[in-house]
């Protein structure tokens, strides 16, 4: 069975290299809708694949870091990245280009990072990240599947490469949970508010 939760956010961009000129060439904004897609063959004991209460929790910060914040390729002009830091409070560098399909990878490796090391607390079994659908447009989007996000081809994503700005990591409810994700410690899953 596979089920799935929709989360939203606003964020700034540059995509370099790109065919479109305004897209290769000028910071531009989307509102995303990211899709988290789980799968199991399993029920827990509340008849649930997963709670969806337990998504609002650590999964929805990690998602929620790119709201209303600009994504930066750290391959980019490093006067760019130095300007763009300076002028915005809430900023992440990736080390993959921020185009949709590569949020589609980045957002599948940290919440299968997440799911890997958070505690089941009701029965879950087998749960995994299906995919992850990121709708840059009402018309447009990319999903990532295990081995897309796990591609050398498609670009390393190394979680120790993705710098979250000190204002996202201050928004997160545990200010320590991507070093925590980083170190690979244990997370347990309280109880769905």
């Amino acid at each position: 069975m596979i089920i799935r939760k929709l989360f939203k956010f606003e964020n700034a961009h540059i995509v370099r290299g790109c065919s479109t000129i305004k897209c290769r060439s000028s910071i531009h904004g989307h509102s995303y809708k990211v899709e988290l897609l789980f799968e199991s063959n399993f029920l827990d004991n509340g008849q649930m694949v997963y709670d969806f209460g337990l998504m609002k929790q650590n999964m929805k910060d990690l998602v929620e870091s790119f709201d209303h914040a600009i994504a930066l390729w750290k391959d980019d002009d490093k006067e760019f990245i130095s300007d763009m830091k300076r002028h915005s409070a809430r900023w992440v560098e990736l080390p993959v280009s921020p185009s949709a399909e590569q949020f589609s990878r980045v957002i599948f490796l940290l919440i299968d990072k997440l799911l890997s090391l958070t505690s089941k607390i009701n029965g879950e079994k087998e749960v995994k990240l299906h995919s992850v659908i990121v709708h840059e447009t009402d018309t447009g989007y990319a999903q990532c599947f295990a081995e897309d996000a796990y591609s050398k081809e498609m670009g390393d994503i190394d979680l120790n490469e993705i710098i979250f700005s000190k204002a996202i990591l201050d928004d997160f409810k545990d200010n320590n949970l991507f070093e925590k994700m980083k170190a690979e410690e244990l997370f347990v899953n309280p109880k769905a508010v």
